[in-house]
């Protein structure tokens, strides 16, 4: 019997998960991707993706995970956040997902100014860096969001090529 489309639907789903990752915080949204592209390839037993493919969606998925971490603190540090205005924003992101789709993008705002606030900063001040930060955010989210198009451009070619 031939599992191949068990193989397919699951990392359909694991894809399509993994774009929802990149917007929701709690799911790693490229690594989910990722693996749902290497299933798709395990699936057809890596005839049609070899090695130099999976390498390239490999290096995608790391880099990422380091645009992950990197764009939410720069965008904070270029403002002068505090620790607690980062951790406001996690907050804030999570406490946003109650409220979607608008809580998305008011929500890490909305924590890192309330952190910075909290941390005795001046209203002026805690804006300016709950701004920075949700900046941050928003650029991280688009880089992925086009790192993980690049990886399913790169499994399409290798696949039909």
């Amino acid at each position: 019997m031939d599992y191949s489309f068990i193989f397919y639907l699951v990392a359909a789903v694991l894809v399509v998960v993994g774009l929802a990752g990149i917007i929701l915080p709690a799911l790693p949204g490229v690594p989910l991707v990722f693996v749902g592209l290497l299933v798709a390839a395990w699936g057809e037993g890596f005839e049609r993706i070899g090695w130099l493919p999976l390498v390239v969606l490999g290096v995608l998925t790391v880099i990422s995970i380091v645009v992950d971490v990197i764009a939410t603190v720069v965008g904070a540090q270029k403002v002068g956040a505090s620790r607690l205005a980062l951790l406001g924003s996690v907050i804030g992101t999570v406490a946003g997902l109650f409220f979607m789709p608008i809580g998305l993008f008011v929500g890490p705002f909305a924590g890192a100014l309330l952190g910075e606030y909290l941390h005795g900063r001046n209203l002026g001040q805690a804006t300016k860096v709950g701004f920075g930060t949700w900046l941050g955010i928003v650029l991280g989210v688009a880089f992925k969001l086009g790192l993980a198009m690049t990886m399913i451009a790169v499994f399409a070619v290798a696949w039909f090529v």
